[in-house]
């Protein structure tokens, strides 16, 4: 894959997507990202003015900015300039974040706090939905509210996987005609599945949409469910890079990606195309998952079917980290045919998808932390209050 051009304007394009939690507005709009610098030797340096300079969001605003630029190819290391707003340019980050709300209601349903996460593959086959059930349910296992979307119109298979099941629900509570999202409950978590399956009388049925209906579709799944309060939003991707999948970029502009391959060659060069479409909508490819690494006998014994390097060489290629291998298991698909994700279980891919949700909540994708700045502006920021801003369009 051509690497992108790495430039002081693609960091800041990148910058919009980190959102300062308690203002819901990206630090490019709000004034924060006052630049980038990159010297020759791929030396990062990102100046931040922060409304106060005790923020408690700071370590946050820290680690999404890392997160999004320290893997570019090219990159060595990133540093962080702090600084402070002056007065002027406080009001005007208020201002700005008072508009935004009084504007019109978000595209979408999902808060601008909520960690969206697209599982993206190159090509079918490479067992992209088992391990966003998993992953989805050992977040949930975490005590988190996670959001599981079905974004494969196609073949949807996460209500199967997930064992749940029924007709989705409406709702007309904030004053318009809502889909609810069905529920599980899953250790002190929750999952919240939105699925086609859930729209169809048998699961067989099939849908022979063009592109753009599957477009509107999964875009219906975004403004039309009251999804609430969510900590990590999961999107099973359908394979490859059309309609669906740019389309999901453009409403979700501030999400993560995670690739998932196999230990195969061909695998991993069709996989290097979804992270090229990720990247040139700026989304921020997280790392490589490589599922069916290897066939574990009831001996113990290993056995790589499918080859080997395909996770390695893909996350070289990309420039992220390799989050982990899921070993082939008997359990991991019994699991996916009776509703049950083996990361609930024991086992070495249990175990497996554990270490990656482990990677994922600590380091790849934590989760926002909203605690807030209360010296930071003149006063608190509220979402009802009514706003008068004169000369702003």
């Amino acid at each position: 894959m051509a690497a992108p051009l790495i430039t002081p304007d693609y960091i800041m394009e990148l910058l919009r997507g980190v959102i300062d939690p308690e203002l819901g507005s990206n630090i490019v709009e709000l004034g924060m990202a006052k630049g980038a610098t990159i010297d020759d030797d791929g030396k990062v340096t990102v100046t931040i003015a922060l409304t106060t300079m005790g923020c408690p969001l700071r370590g946050q605003i820290m680690k999404d900015i890392k997160a999004r630029v320290t893997h570019l190819p090219g990159v060595t290391s990133v540093k962080i300039d702090w600084t402070e707003l002056n007065q002027a340019e406080k009001a005007a980050a208020m201002a700005v974040a008072r508009k935004n709300v009084s504007d019109d209601a978000p595209d979408t349903e999902i808060s601008a706090t909520t960690k969206v996460i697209m599982l993206a593959s190159g090509k079918g086959g490479v067992g992209k939905s088992t391990v966003t059930v998993n992953l989805a349910a050992g977040l949930a296992n975490e005590g988190f509210t996670v959001g599981v979307l079905d974004a494969d119109i196609w073949g949807h298979s996460i209500p199967r996987m997930l064992g749940v099941d029924g007709r989705i629900e409406g709702s007309t509570a904030s004053g318009e005609k809502k889909m609810l999202p069905n529920v599980k409950h899953i250790g002190t978590g929750t999952l919240k599945v939105i699925s086609m399956g859930f729209l169809v009388d048998e699961e067989e049925t099939a849908l022979m949409w063009r592109g753009l209906i599957l477009n509107r579709a999964v875009q219906h799944f975004l403004e039309d469910v009251s999804w609430g309060e969510l900590d990590y939003l999961l999107i099973d991707m359908p394979p490859g890079t059309g309609d669906v999948q740019m389309g999901l970029a453009k409403l979700l502009p501030r999400s993560e990606m995670i690739i998932i391959t196999t230990p195969s060659r061909s695998a991993q060069k069709v996989a290097t195309r979804a992270a090229d479409m990720g990247r040139k909508n700026y989304l921020r490819i997280v790392g490589v998952i490589e599922n069916m690494t290897s066939f574990i006998a009831p001996d113990g014994t290993e056995h790589r079917i499918f080859g080997t390097g395909g996770g390695d060489e893909l996350a070289a290629d990309v420039g992220v980290p390799l989050l982990g291998r899921i070993p082939i298991e008997a359990t991991v698909a019994d699991g996916g045919d009776n509703g049950d994700p083996v990361v609930l279980r024991d086992g070495p891919a249990a175990e497996a998808f554990r270490a990656i949700v482990r990677t994922i909540v600590d380091e790849a994708v934590p989760p926002a932390e909203m605690a807030g700045c209360s010296a930071r502006l003149d006063g608190p920021f509220e979402a009802n209050v009514a706003v008068d801003l004169p000369g702003m369009i």
